[in-house]
């Protein structure tokens, strides 16, 4: 198996839930498909979505909930 790390494509902050209301995108073990939304990334009101750019399992996410992100950081791991 290959474990991928996915990026932060911009700086901001990173958000697991698209509302506190609501659950996660997706948790550890999760599966993902290609076009999955994993999480959000907040600049000044503007939400950015991380869409998986390949499919695989979720096996460990590098940063938490409401963390500040710098463009380039790890966010997540795929293992496909």
């Amino acid at each position: 198996m290959t474990k991928t790390t996915i990026e932060a494509p911009i700086p901001g902050t990173f958000y697991r839930s698209p509302s506190p209301e609501e659950p996660v995108f997706k948790k550890e073990g999760d599966p993902v498909a290609i076009g999955d939304t994993l999480g959000l990334i907040e600049v000044m009101k503007s939400f950015t979505p991380v869409v998986a750019e390949a499919a695989g399992t979720l096996v460990a996410f590098h940063v938490e909930n409401e963390d500040a992100v710098m463009a380039g950081q790890p966010l997540y791991d795929l293992e496909a």
